[in-house]
């Protein structure tokens, strides 16, 4: 097994294990992990997933050892079909970045995160690097385009100017470098990825899902909007959250708990 799953109470840890190849991604580990984050998302005991590349290598993108062994044919060259009635889109060719999850996913990221590996990266809420790790467009010296979101992601984290320096040149992005544009939210040290993200994934787990599902959900759909519109859609995202999980918290509060800032007693 390639992929395989860990689970530590509402924390599910997915693990890609392909270390010969530096976890590049071949046909068989994309389908794995397409299943596993679907899986994990209609886990309703599973809050918040992690994903980590074993042996040292977040992923090294797509296999292009396999990609050179399949038979040559076009691809069908028509729209990409998002399924009108809440099924599964299809499935990418890194695996799981054309899902919308419900909920949010980490990435753990230790060495490279290159080409469809940095489209993975992208595709999770967080990025938590080792200080050692790194990104970088590489498919850049084979001609093989972006084709799991990296042209659509990277622009609206970093801002088009950088995204397109990054995707233009191929060029190396260290870790200190996306922590300061802004391509990681945090930095671990060396060996550490795993560690680091599993803590930040019990620490979101420890809040009313509900509310941080809503507030997430409100995020991602903002995107392109108008400001009015967006502001519509976060209402519709968090009106029904309030009876559900905000009247419950406020009477928490009014008992005492989460005062001055404390978030360990709530």
């Amino acid at each position: 097994m390639t992929v395989t799953v860990e689970r530590n109470g509402p924390v599910t840890t997915i693990v890609h294990a392909r270390p010969e190849a530096r976890n590049a991604v071949d046909p068989a580990s994309a389908s794995a992990l397409f299943e596993a984050f679907l899986a994990f998302d209609r886990d309703p005991e599973q809050y918040v997933a992690v994903l980590w590349g074993a042996g040292g290598a977040f992923c090294a993108g797509a296999d292009l050892k396999a990609v050179a062994a399949a038979p040559a044919r076009p691809l069908p060259l028509r729209s990409l079909d998002f399924p009108a009635d809440g099924g599964a889109p299809p499935r990418g060719p890194m695996g799981p970045t054309r899902l919308e999850l419900s909920k949010p996913v980490i990435a753990a990221i230790a060495g490279p995160a290159v080409a469809g590996g940095m489209e993975i990266a992208l595709w999770c809420d967080i990025r938590v690097m080792e200080e050692s790790a790194y990104m970088g467009v590489y498919c850049r010296r084979w001609g093989v385009p972006l084709v799991d979101g990296g042209t659509v992601r990277l622009p609206r984290i970093v801002g088009r100017g950088r995204a397109l320096d990054i995707i233009l040149t191929g060029r190396k992005v260290a870790a200190d470098e996306c922590f300061r544009i802004g391509l990681c939210e945090r930095l671990a040290p060396h060996g550490q990825s795993r560690a680091v993200a599993e803590a930040l994934a019990h620490e979101i787990a420890r809040f009313p899902q509900a509310c941080l599902r809503a507030d997430r959900r409100s995020v991602w759909l903002q995107e392109g909007l108008s400001e009015r519109d967006a502001l519509r859609t976060e209402w519709e995202c968090s009106a029904p959250v309030v009876e559900q999980e905000g009247i419950a918290g406020a009477r928490r509060f009014a008992r005492g708990f989460g005062r001055h800032g404390d978030f360990q007693d709530i």
